[in-house]
């Protein structure tokens, strides 16, 4: 066979063989051995090369498919393992210069054109060269060749493909770059590096790199690219751009540039020649060619920020800020806003604004965060060369408004950062065109420009000069403009601004601001306001200023000096006198129509007025000095009259003008009145005379004029929304507005309000109340006031019940909401229905008390009256009941059922309490239409039973009692139950139907236990309940009243059979052990028992048997089996005899619900109420020995199920983690009963599970199912042989343990699940060991378990929890075997220390990623100083250690910047083992330390001597 393989180099060179056969030769001679040929692997891969040469240079003609093929067959040698095993073994292979030449020549032609024919099988050939160190030689020992493919692949991607080729594209080009990067750090010539980088890589790279950071390829699609990968090659762009136009060497040729430096300064050498970098950088970067048009000016924009960051960083150190600021205005001339004329400017559009904006925001931020810009520096040495620029760019930025852009504004917010004096001439002009004139709509906008804002007038704070800038708002507000086009002034980003300024400043400046407000008001304003709406708009401009300056000043008070109070008091004065009394005065309207004017000023009028008595008000309660012109606020007599108190000099007659002006449209005017009246309100409550009938009275008028002034707004309604200042009021806003008015100071007004009026704002408040959660707005919107969120805030408020009137109207309106939709659903005569159902035609609920009253009279033998009303309810269910319900009636009815919801209905009063039982009764037994779906039905009745067993829990929960028996209400609710069970179309397994059935249950188990409390008629309630399930089997069983077979009947009487039987079981046991029980009781729980073992017997023989057993009836068959045992047995762990007391067919019966439970409990693992249900019956059965069956062990089946479970690949880890408390506890019940031989069959299981074999068969729910045995065996109490039979198998389960994880730390990706629960057994195993493991080496063996387990790679939870695990282990050797630890100290630290360094991994900080997962990393550095602490209380064996401990941690804490929380936590820790330190140690730590290690020691030892050290002698010296 030899002899026919060794002519192969013929045949393929042989122009006779055809290519076909050629390629099948050349594949089969590569990979075959049987192919003899001296130097193979060359030759073919030569034949292949000279191949595909001869055909790229003409001299062979080959058809597209073989040349494809061939660049496959060189692709597949290059990647083969064969090839990567020669070259291991020392073998050289040559690839030979020309097939990189054709390589990059492919590369090239497809950058040019849109051929792609054979690119995957081009690049795959290159990333097999670049991929194999060997092979990449090639390219990097030819510096040219490397630089012209790098320059190509960019330029490939610059063209922006798609599909497959993506991915393998930036990985070759992720390679080159890292190719790259490594010859040009080792590049001695700086020219050279320069020279490629900007003649070949800088543009192409540019490019690449703003497609990238645009997320060109990141998007989901075909083409994606991973965004790790996009990131490293955007950082390799980078530092490729460093490391060439950047270098230190080239320091000086920027200084010659760039600062003008003599000849004689230059350095000599490389650099002689190379004059200008920065003009070849840009020159490269303005070319016009290199990219298409449309990306051009992007591409600039991007590369601008990213050439300044690249520059600064490089260069930037002390003495270098003018260098640093030269580059700028170099760079800041790329851009198109630096350059472009007046017109073309005009013609950007927002998004080439944006994109300009962001770059010289990052420029200017870079200056403002490094101290590039020093003023007196500037000034003196520069000739203010940065301060003309800073200003030139200020002036485009103000000349050219962009306030729709958020970076327009930061970038302004910069430069006044900078010096105040760059935009102070043009202050004017910023003021108007980023405050006054600027349309700001977008929040992120909103948030920019109030961030320059508060930089404005935090600028002026300081400089104490804040009159100088009101004087020129004042003047921008003043010009001549469209005043109906501008926004309100004072919004709430501005406000809130001028509000925090306002605090800063001292009353003398305060007052200077307030006056020139009066003058400027008086001399440009007031004189020109009659007849002209744009001065009446720049009144209430104005005005809105005037009064958040008046409002959110410093208050005076008694320490104030005079002089200042004496200035504010004649301010004061000035203000009522001559402007606000003038202004009242303009309101006259001559006729009906009122002019837009006249509506503006008396909006600033009426704003100006209620600020003042305000004002007047405040200073008059703070300032004893001060006395106010409208009189003290005590001992004034009130008058019955509208506002002469609080605005002296105005007449009665002309503020009813001013009302009956201002109630003709909804405005801010209305709503200043609406203030002023509830400022007069608080006025005459702090008179010594409020009791008296003329206060009271006034009280109570001006009370209806606040609520009556905004009624009819209220009742329209708006879906509008308010940000909460007084400027932005306006009639779309207003009907909120006044809403929260009333909402803020209904502590106030509730008390004299009529009963009308309170019936109104309740109805207004139901009525406003948000229908759906998506009303209630989102966390990323601007915070602003609606309706729905300020109605909703008062239904939540723990003061509405608390305002008794208001709590009652409103509960009224929704009994009246409710009432009356049932109302319309009536089809009876209505007057036949108020008999039957007389509540819900009462319009109070005193009716309800009044019967209240009248049953608690009737005596013993009145029993009839008390069961009037459930004997008409249960007629009504059991006829055809009077009212039906449609599907849009019930939806109303559950919108107002959820607002009910909200309310605290345990805290009712009787009447409410009994009415709305009522009322929720009679929903449930209401009638629902075809209209109405299953899922909309039950939802409806959930929300009604869950609302009963709210009020059943309040405090009046009695008083039901008082009008019906627990029996008819129990008969009621089943009765009308079992009647709607039929149109139920849902699944019995749905979780809405369980959820129903639980809360069905829980409001019949609450009705039960509540007899039991009050023990009212025991005997005769649970007797009629008895007689009533009993009536209730036949007919849920076998379906009387039914043609098919019921399913949600019969779990509706299972539920209320179990309820009975868990209420009465415990109560009669209680009673009989106190020898109290009527034998009547126990003979009703018997005949309950009977009647649920039936129910129970018949559903399993009509199907539950052979299927999953429905939750329902696991946890009913629990409750039978529960009270069988209960009933005789006295205590709960006695084993009860029950041979006689239970019958065969129930025996029978248990024992095979039990075998069924065994075999599907890994199927009820998921429901974990299901399956503690299971758990239950299992705990119960097994204690019961005489219903086992005779042949099988129960212990054994019982074991083996739980195996089961813990084994199913279906059962998921966070399952098993659930259910394992209820595994326990069935485990501690089964351990307590069973015998030693249970016991070592069990021992037995679990150490064939830990054996290593299983995590070589990859078994891992075998190896997981044993741990968690173990750990569960841990939790029990055992006891004699149990207990020594377990600690004899301990070293071997330690040594099964050490095995297994040592295998699992060494798979990728190493399995948690396991190693997890290994560390916690191991934990535990030490903990309770402590007097039995006498072995050191069992001890020493969770050493080497600690040093496998991995630290790093981990998610942040993961993370937390193995890193617990890690230190309970520790935590338990140092506290429980101390004499082990003493001998294995080193160790120890090892294992210490690796929690110490993996706390500092992940805690350093991230250049990217958010803080989220930093609360973790807390957890464990407090884990870790927690131990520091353990170790230093144990100084004696530690002190040897302790400066080796410290080195360790200065080693490596000075290799990371940590988060300061984390540095803090640590740094405690460590101060503790300084302690142990003496001072030979110290000085031994800072000789032998290196250098920069030297300095953190340094650092760290400096801070433990003045603040750690320096308290803890503090704390001694004061310590007896």
């Amino acid at each position: 066979m030899a002899a026919v393989y060794s002519g192969i180099s013929f045949k393929l060179k042989s122009k006779t063989t055809s290519w076909e056969d050629k390629l099948k030769l050349a594949h089969f001679a590569w990979i075959s051995h049987q192919c003899i040929l001296p130097n193979k692997e060359q030759v073919l891969l030569d034949w292949a090369r000279q191949s595909l040469i001869a055909f790229y240079k003409k001299k062979l003609e080959l058809k597209e498919d073989i040349v494809e093929r061939l660049w496959i067959y060189v692709d597949n040698i290059l990647h083969s393992k064969k090839l990567q095993d020669l070259l291991k073994n020392g073998k050289t292979i040559n690839l030979q210069i020309s097939l990189v030449k054709i390589i990059n020549e492919r590369i090239t032609e497809f950058s040019l054109s849109e051929s792609r024919r054979s690119i995957c099988a081009v690049l795959s050939c290159c990333q097999g060269i670049l991929s194999t160190p060997t092979l990449a030689v090639i390219y990097t020992a030819r510096q040219e060749l490397i630089v012209a493919l790098l320059s190509q692949l960019c330029w490939l991607a610059c063209r922006q493909p798609e599909g497959a080729v993506v991915a393998q594209l930036f990985e070759v080009i992720h390679l080159a770059l890292g190719h790259y990067l490594l010859i040009q750090q080792q590049q001695v010539n700086p020219r050279r590096a320069f020279g490629e980088v900007t003649g070949h890589l800088l543009q192409p790279c540019l490019v690449l790199r703003h497609l990238l950071s645009g997320g060109t390829w990141t998007q989901t699609g075909p083409g994606q690219l991973r965004q790790a990968l996009s990131r490293d090659v955007r950082s390799q762009i980078e530092a490729m751009l460093r490391g060439g136009a950047f270098q230190p060497e080239l320091l000086s040729s920027y200084k010659e540039e760039l600062l003008d430096q003599q000849q004689g300064d230059r350095k000599i050498g490389a650099m002689k020649n190379l004059l200008a970098p920065l003009d070849t950088v840009i020159a490269r970067l303005v070319d016009a060619g290199y990219c298409e048009p449309s990306l051009h000016a992007a591409v600039i924009a991007n590369s601008v920020a990213l050439l300044y960051k690249l520059f600064f960083e490089s260069y930037f150190k002390e003495g270098n800020q003018l260098l640093c600021f030269q580059v700028l205005p170099r760079l800041f001339g790329c851009l198109r806003i630096s350059r472009l004329q007046e017109e073309q400017l005009k013609g950007l559009a927002a998004s080439d604004w944006t994109t300009e904006l962001l770059v010289l925001e990052q420029l200017l931020s870079s200056v403002a965060n490094n101290n590039i810009y020093n003023i007196a520096a500037d000034r003196i040495r520069h000739g203010e060369a940065q301060f003309h620029f800073y200003c030139r760019v200020a002036e485009l930025l103000i000349n050219h408004s962009q306030a729709s852009v958020p970076a327009w504004f930061r970038c302004l917010k910069a430069l006044m950062s900078l010096n105040h004096l760059i935009l102070e001439p043009d202050l004017d002009d910023l003021l108007a065109s980023a405050w006054i004139d600027a349309e700001v709509t977008d929040v992120r906008t909103k948030k920019a420009q109030e961030a320059l804002l508060h930089t404005v007038f935090q600028t002026y704070v300081k400089l104490r000069q804040v009159p100088r800038l009101f004087e020129e708002i004042l003047g921008v507000i003043c010009r001549p403009a469209a005043e109906a086009l501008r926004q309100p002034v004072l919004t709430s980003g501005p406000s809130r601004v001028l509000c925090e300024c306002l605090l800063d400043l001292p009353p003398s400046q305060i007052l200077d601001t307030w006056s020139l407000m009066l003058e400027k008001f008086q001399s440009s304003v007031l004189p020109y306001l009659r007849g002209d709406a744009d001065m009446a708009l720049k009144s209430l401009s104005l005005s809105s200023l005037l009064h958040c300056v008046m409002f959110n000043m410093r208050s005076l008070d008694s320490s104030t000096p005079l002089p200042v109070i004496r200035r504010m008091q004649c301010t004061m004065e000035r203000m009522l006198r001559e402007l606000v009394r003038p202004l009242l005065d303009l309101l006259d309207p001559q006729g009906p129509e009122l002019e837009l004017w006249l509506q503006k000023v008396s909006d600033s009028a009426l704003l100006l007025s209620y600020t003042w008595a305000q004002v007047d008000a405040m200073l008059s309660i703070n300032c004893g000095q001060y006395h106010s012109v409208s009189g003290a606020l005590t001992d004034v007599a009130v008058e019955i009259s509208h506002l002469p108190l609080l605005l002296p000099g105005v007449e009665t007659c002309h503020w009813k003008k001013i009302e009956k002006f201002t109630a003709q449209f909804d405005s801010l005017g209305r709503y200043c009145l609406a203030q002023l009246y509830l400022q007069k309100m608080k006025r005459t409550l702090m008179q010594t005379s409020f009791q008296s009938e003329e206060a009271l009275h006034s009280l109570k008028c001006d009370a209806a004029y606040i609520l009556g002034s905004g009624r009819e707004s209220l009742n329209r309604g708006t879906a509008a929304s308010w940000d909460g200042q007084v400027g932005t009021v306006s009639a779309l806003t207003y009907p909120v507005a006044h809403w929260h008015l009333v909402v803020s100071n209904l502590t106030i007004l509730i008390s004299y309000l009529s009963p009308d009026d309170v019936r109104s704002l309740a109805s207004v408040l139901l009525r406003t109340l948000p229908v759906s959660k998506a009303q209630e707005g989102s966390a990323e919107e601007e915070p602003s006031l609606t309706l729905e969120k300020i109605s909703s805030a008062v239904l939540h408020s723990p003061l509405f019940p608390e305002m008794q009137s208001l709590y009652s109207a409103f509960l009224m309106c929704l009994t009246e909401g409710c009432t009356s939709i049932l109302r319309s659903g009536a089809q009876s005569d209505p007057s036949l229905l108020s008999e039957q159902l007389p509540w819900l035609f009462e319009k109070d609920h005193l009716v309800v008390a009044l019967w209240e009253n009248k049953f608690a009279k009737v005596g013993p033998e009145g029993v009839e009256p008390k069961g009037e009303i459930a004997q008409n309810l249960l007629s009504l269910v059991k006829s055809d009941f009077p009212i039906q319900l449609e599907g849009e009636q019930l939806e109303s009815i559950l919108g107002l059922l959820e607002v009910i919801s909200a309310l605290q209905l345990d805290s009712l009063l009787t009447p409410y309490h009994v009415h709305y039982f009522l009322l929720l009764l009679s929903l449930t037994i209401t009638k629902l239409g075809s209209s109405c779906s299953s899922s909309v039905t039950l939802k409806f009745l959930m929300t009604c039973y869950r609302l009963l067993g709210s009020l059943q829990r309040g405090k009046s929960a009695r008083s039901v009692l008082k009008i019906m028996y627990v029996s008819d209400i129990f008969e009621i609710t089943l009765t009308s139950l079992f009647k709607a069970s039929g149109r139920f179309f849902v699944n019995v397994d749905d979780p809405s139907w369980l959820e129903f059935l639980q809360v069905v249950g829980a409001f019949l188990e609450q009705l039960m236990q509540m007899l039991t409390q009050t023990k009212l008629s025991l005997v005769l309630n649970f007797r009629k309940i008895v007689a009533f399930l009993h009536e209730l089997c036949p007919e849920a069983i076998t379906g009387k009243r039914m043609k098919n077979q019921n399913p949600w009947g019969q779990h509706l009487l299972l539920v209320s059979l179990t309820k009975l039987c868990q209420v009465l079981g415990p109560f009669v046991r209680e009673r009989k052990q106190q020898r109290e029980a009527p034998e009547a009781l126990c003979e009703l729980l018997q005949k309950a028992i009977l009647h649920t073992g039936a129910m129970l017997q018949q559903c399993w023989a009509q199907g539950a048997r052979g299927q999953r057993l429905p939750s329902v009836f696991i946890a009913s068959v629990s409750t039978l089996l529960e009270a069988n045992v209960g009933q005789h047995s006295r205590h709960r762990t006695e084993i009860s005899t029950m041979t006689d007391e239970v019958p065969l067919s129930l025996t029978a019966f248990y024992q095979s619900v039990c075998s069924q439970l065994l075999s599907e409990l890994p199927a009820l693992a998921g429901d974990r109420q299901c399956f503690q249900a299971a758990m239950r019956f299992l705990t119960l059965f097994f204690l019961a020995p005489e219903l086992h069956p005779k042949k099988d062990s129960v212990f054994t089946s019982m074991f083996h199920s739980v195996r089961k479970v813990l084994t199913d690949p279906v059962v998921p880890v966070e399952v098993i983690q659930d259910i394992e408390p209820d595994l326990g506890a069935l485990l501690t019940q089964m351990l307590e009963v069973g015998t030693t031989e249970d016991f070592r069959m069990m021992m037995r299981c679990i150490l064939q599970g830990l054996d290593i074999s299983n995590m070589w068969k990859a078994d891992l729910q075998t190896v997981l199912s044993a741990v968690t045995l173990t750990k569960l065996l841990l939790k029990c109490t055992l006891g004699g042989e149990k207990a020594s039979l377990f600690w004899c198998a301990c070293p071997q389960i330690i040594m099964a343990l050490t095995l297994l994880n040592r295998e699992a730390c060494q798979e990728q990706p190493v399995p948690l699940a396991v190693v997890g629960p290994v560390l916690d057994v191991l934990a535990a195993l030490l903990r309770q060991g402590e007097e039995t493991i006498r072995n050191p080496h069992h001890v020493s063996l969770a050493f080497s378990i600690l040093l496998t387990v991995p630290l790093d790679h981990l998610k942040p939870s993961e993370y937390g929890s193995i890193f617990l695990r890690v230190h309970n282990v520790l935590f338990a050797i140092l506290q429980c075997h101390p004499k082990v630890m003493l001998k294995a100290i080193p160790s120890f630290l090892n294992c210490f220390n690796r929690l110490v360094y993996s706390v500092m991994h992940e805690g350093r900080q991230k250049d990217k990623g958010s803080t989220d997962d930093l609360s973790v990393v807390l957890e464990c550095a407090r884990l870790v100083e927690r131990m520091y602490s353990h170790i230093a209380a144990r100084a004696e064996e530690f002190t040897v250690f302790s400066p080796f401990m410290v080195a360790q941690y200065v080693t490596e804490v000075q290799k990371v910047t940590l988060y300061p929380a984390v540095k803090g936590l640590l740094q405690e820790g460590i101060y503790l083992i300084l302690d142990l330190c003496i001072e030979p140690d110290v000085q031994f730590l800072r000789v032998s330390l290196q250098p920069g290690v030297r300095d953190i020691f340094k650092e760290l030892h400096n801070d433990y001597v003045k603040y750690h050290k320096a308290k803890h002698e503090g704390e001694r010296r004061y310590t007896a």
